[in-house]
C-alpha cells in the first residue's frame, strides 16, 4: 500500500491559455508560474488549490468532451470538483461571469449539494458544498438527482 497524503495538483489540457487564465481567474485562481521549458501554467487560489493548465490541447471534436459529451464512455476522469463554503454564492458568480450550470443545484442525498458546469474547453467542473436544511431552504432550483434525467 503507498500511503497517498492529500491530491498535490491536477492537470487540466486547454487550447487557450489566455482565454483558460481569465476563465480559472473566475474561479479564484491566480498564475504562479509558468516555465519557458514546457507548455504549462501552474494556477494556484488562495486556499492553496493547485490547478497546471497544460497548454498543448487541440480540439478535434469541434468543442466536445470525450469523455462526456460522445455516446462511447471512455474510460477516463470525468471531472474536477472544487469545494466551496457558500454554493449559493458560487452560483450568483457563475451567473455573473455569464458561466452556464450545465447541471444542478443538485443533491445526491448525502448533506451536499453540487454544481456542474464547463470550462473553455468543456472540461466539467463540480462545486460543491455541505447543505443543511436551513440551507437547503435557500438554494433555489435545488433538486434530489436523477440518474435518468
Amino acid at each position: 500500500m503507498i500511503p497517498i497524503e492529500k491530491i498535490d495538483h491536477i492537470g487540466i489540457r486547454v487550447t487557450q491559455r489566455d482565454r483558460a487564465l481569465a476563465f480559472y481567474e473566475v474561479l479564484g485562481f491566480k498564475l504562479l508560474f509558468e516555465p519557458d521549458f514546457d507548455q504549462v501554467a501552474i494556477i494556484k487560489n488562495d486556499a492553496g488549490v493547485e490547478i497546471n493548465l497544460i497548454l498543448n490541447g487541440e480540439d478535434s471534436l469541434e468543442g466536445k468532451n470525450i469523455l462526456m459529451d460522445l455516446p462511447v464512455k471512455h474510460p477516463g476522469i470525468t471531472h474536477v470538483a472544487l469545494r466551496v463554503t457558500d454554493i449559493v454564492k458560487a452560483i450568483e458568480t457563475l451567473q455573473e461571469h455569464g458561466i452556464a450550470i450545465t447541471q444542478g443545484p443538485v443533491t445526491f442525498g448525502d448533506g451536499q449539494v453540487s454544481v456542474f458546469f464547463r470550462d473553455p474547453d468543456r472540461n466539467t467542473i463540480e462545486l460543491r458544498a455541505d447543505m443543511n436544511p436551513l440551507k437547503a431552504q435557500t438554494i433555489p432550483g435545488l433538486v434530489f438527482y436523477d440518474p435518468k434525467a
